[in-house]
């Protein structure tokens, strides 16, 4: 008899750690979402454009932000690019995303996302994307040119996610 109270008490004591680990994981990517949030307003404050247009902070907890430059280097990409690609953001800065393509990356739905930046529109496409470990992986891109107050192009943010489903 004693055992089984032991093995109760035992059982007891999981419950709550384990809740602990929920908690303590949502707030880790609380603090994900904030800092990524603090980072975006950074450059858009930087280059005076207005993020609340853009909905960022809707999609940031769902979808990975990648932003770049005019001469589409990349400036951020938020946490979530390590679980979707195995790339730090450190790893990617100041590159192009052409470093997510490969030989799989259907060449006709990169002319049509290229002719949307040279005209400066914004886009939805599919494309097979390649991963640090060289898996590929379909990537959903949303992407939206953003413009200084002057009317200038300043950045291209992309909002991303895999698709499990849709074949390209």
């Amino acid at each position: 008899m004693k055992k089984n109270s032991a093995d109760e008490i035992a059982n007891r004591t999981l419950v709550p750690i384990l809740a602990l680990d929920l908690h303590y994981e949502y707030l880790n990517e609380l603090k994900a979402v904030f800092a990524d949030m603090k980072k975006v307003s950074k450059i858009s404050s930087q280059f005076h454009w207005k993020e609340e247009n853009l909905k960022i902070e809707e999609r940031i907890k769902d979808e990975v932000v990648l932003i770049t430059d005019s001469d589409l280097k990349i400036v951020f990409a938020s946490k979530g690019i390590k679980k979707m690609t195995g790339y730090a953001e450190e790893e990617i800065l100041g590159k192009t995303p052409k470093m997510f393509q490969g030989p799989q990356t259907c060449q006709s739905v990169l002319k049509e996302i290229k002719d949307a930046i040279k005209q400066k529109i914004p886009f939805k496409k599919t494309i097979e994307n390649y991963k640090k470990n060289g898996e590929t992986y379909k990537c959903q891109v949303d992407a939206i040119p953003v413009f200084n107050q002057k009317g200038k192009l300043s950045h291209f943010i992309a909002f991303e996610k895999e698709d499990k489903n849709q074949s390209v």
